[in-house]
């Protein structure tokens, strides 16, 4: 009856990838940059797992006597994207990035999406999401046109007001943009990003949904769900996968529901995979360059650990990691190519165990399925017989 626990603070980078430059991302380090700002970070359970070790992060102390094992990702796909970072964390081996639009939509697209919806649109630009609704969200408003924008990330973004398009409307039209982007033009998300209030000051609302592409066969959750077990996926992580080797959905739209569903969870599931998605580091701090808030994030996070350890069973397997970075002290509000930190814990480990640098992020799920006794993937090597020395 073994389980495995994997957390990803969605963004929670952690210095810069060899090949950053070619993102515009050199000098990004989410953590750390975060910490300098912010003048130091109080972090005391991450800490003591082994944070520290990983990277020099202002307050958070390196710890030879480290809990966990630590060490840090570096992503083997091209992109900076949220469904590539779980895609490969999974085992997936993605050959190309997924497409990106710098100047907006072709007009064939556009055309047959507007066709599609019966509306014409707004935008069609690459934008922040909180900025191009302030820019054109009276319009929105007064024409029932949809907002359409994008980023550096493979993604169709439909920003509408919920009381000018509906919430099911929208997210029809999401469905319609997710049929028509395929092939050549299959980017990784299509989102749905509904707002609310007066011209101004416009916010955008917790109702976002994702409409991912469906991803390759032969990835963990797939494997694990044929050998009948428990894969749990807690927060947007159906929404990343399209559902696909989900066997039990938790929705949590925010970190707090996270922790609450996560803990459901363990209450309920004995063995399988718990599968979490931390999403304010990124949705409400990163994307917005909120220094303070991500900070805050950081330090309400760790103080949910104890609660996390207290219901851990002598034989789970705990992993914290990130998907990518979003380094809020950029002039980007885009993600940001890391490396990403690595945190496992199981009881009876000896103290201080450096994993180094792993070369991509399936790693992971490698350790997993060794870990949960499902066959090799393709795509990463276990970490596990590390973690047994000396136990």
């Amino acid at each position: 009856m073994k389980r495995a626990i994997l957390l990803v603070m969605d963004s929670v980078g952690i210095g810069e990838l060899p090949d950053a430059a070619a993102y515009g991302d050199a000098g990004s380090n989410t953590l750390a940059n975060i910490a300098k700002t912010v003048g130091g970070l109080q972090l005391p359970n991450l800490a003591k797992l082994g944070l520290g070790n990983i990277g020099d992060i202002l307050s958070v102390l390196p710890n030879i006597f480290s809990q966990a094992a630590y060490g840090k990702m570096a992503e083997k796909a091209a992109g900076k994207d949220t469904t590539t970072g779980h895609w490969e964390m999974m085992g997936i081996d993605l050959p190309q990035a997924f497409p990106t639009y710098p100047k907006g939509f072709p007009p064939e697209i556009i055309k047959e999406f507007e066709q599609a919806i019966g509306r014409h649109v707004l935008g069609n630009e690459v934008a922040s999401g909180t900025e191009i609704i302030q820019r054109l969200g009276p319009e929105h408003v007064k024409t029932g046109c949809p907002i359409v924008y994008t980023s550096a990330d493979s993604v169709f973004q439909i920003a509408a007001h919920e009381e000018t398009i509906p919430l099911a409307e929208l997210y029809k039209m999401c469905e319609k943009a997710r049929q028509i982007l395929q092939g050549p033009h299959a980017v990784a998300r299509v989102i749905a990003r509904p707002f609310v209030g007066d011209a101004g000051n416009f916010v955008r609302t917790a109702n976002r949904h994702d409409y991912s592409i469906l991803p390759p066969a032969g990835h963990l959750l797939d494997i694990g769900k044929a050998a009948g077990l428990p894969m749990v996926g807690v927060g947007k992580i159906s929404d990343i996968f399209a559902g696909d080797g989900i066997t039990t959905k938790l929705v949590a739209k925010n970190n707090q529901q996270v922790w609450e569903q996560t803990f459901a969870a363990l209450e309920e599931f004995e063995n399988g995979l718990i599968f979490c998605n931390f999403v304010d580091f990124d949705m409400l701090y990163g994307h917005r360059n909120d220094v303070v808030g991500y900070a805050r994030a950081l330090e309400d996070f760790d103080a949910m650990l104890p609660q996390l350890f207290g219901l851990l069973k002598p034989e789970d397997l705990l992993i914290i990691t990130a998907d990518h970075g979003c380094d809020p002290t950029t002039k980007s509000t885009d993600h940001s190519r890391e490396y990403v930190p690595l945190l496992v814990f199981i009881q009876g480990l000896k103290p201080g165990i450096n994993l180094g640098i792993l070369p991509n992020f399936a790693c992971v799920s490698a350790t997993i399925a060794e870990f949960l006794g499902l066959k090799n993937l393709p795509l990463g090597q276990s970490f596990l017989a590390k973690l047994k020395q000396d136990r």
